[in-house]
């Protein structure tokens, strides 16, 4: 693990926006967004649709550099890894070749593949390609990808959206599990409220327009209380003033 997970992400993004283009005006997209993440926090980002939560996980992942402020990852050294909404596993490689994909040769968290397929449901099927999995054991995949590199930050953009409600109710279940096992600073992008909860330690919410950050809440509830969906919407309530 390097040095980067005892230091406090430093967020900052002055502006954003995206260029005129043809009759297309300049769209402001973020504004003065300020924030600093704990070690080892699960925060997740969340608002309407289209406010410019991927923007912004782009930002920090650095995919995006057109936008003034700065970010603080913690050093060079830094490993950030990304879940994409879309599983993104090369259909040519089998379920392991594509997690080895994110392992430089020689690493020794080659001999842990198994291991990670075992915690992500899918042992015996390390051999199968991705035209074989179903979308739930696909997005399984990508989870194991994920964390098998130990990132220091690990970035996901709603990687559960368009599932079926018990599947993505068990990603869920199992992203909790793997974080316990495996803990790294998570930023999680979801319109999904009760998601949310469940999943965060820290909800950012973010307004609708040139788009900041309105609210900042802490989730009370315990690893346990995490899957009593009465408790979850007990919180939700509380969260997001719903009756």
């Amino acid at each position: 693990m390097s040095s980067a997970l005892h230091e406090p992400l430093d967020i900052r993004v002055v502006r954003k926006i995206y260029p005129a283009s043809g009759d297309r005006e300049a769209q402001p997209v973020l504004k003065d967004i300020a924030i600093k993440i704990e070690p080892r926090s699960f925060v997740v980002l969340t608002g309407p649709s289209g406010c410019g939560k991927s923007t912004l996980l782009n930002i920090i992942a650095g995919l995006d550099s057109e936008y003034e402020g700065d970010i603080g990852l913690g050093g060079p050294e830094t490993r950030v890894g990304y879940i994409f909404q879309s599983p993104r596993l090369l259909p040519w490689r089998t379920v392991r070749q594509n997690i080895e994909l994110a392992l430089p040769d020689g690493d020794p968290k080659h001999a842990q593949i198994d291991e990670i397929l075992a915690q992500v449901g899918l042992e015996g099927f390390g051999s199968q390609y991705p035209e074989r999995l179903s979308l739930g054991m696909q997005r399984r995949a990508a989870l194991a990808r994920g964390f098998i590199t130990e990132p220091d930050v690990l970035l996901m953009d709603e990687p559960f959206v368009s599932l079926d409600d018990p599947t993505a109710e068990g990603l869920r279940e199992l992203l909790i599990a793997l974080w316990n096992r495996r803990p790294t600073t998570v930023i999680f992008v979801t319109h999904d409220r009760t998601e949310a909860v469940m999943l965060g330690t820290r909800i950012l919410r973010m307004s609708a327009a040139n788009a900041t950050i309105v609210s900042d809440d802490t989730v009370s509830l315990s690893t346990s209380e995490r899957t009593d969906k009465d408790k979850v919407r007990a919180e939700q309530n509380r969260i997001f003033h719903e009756t």
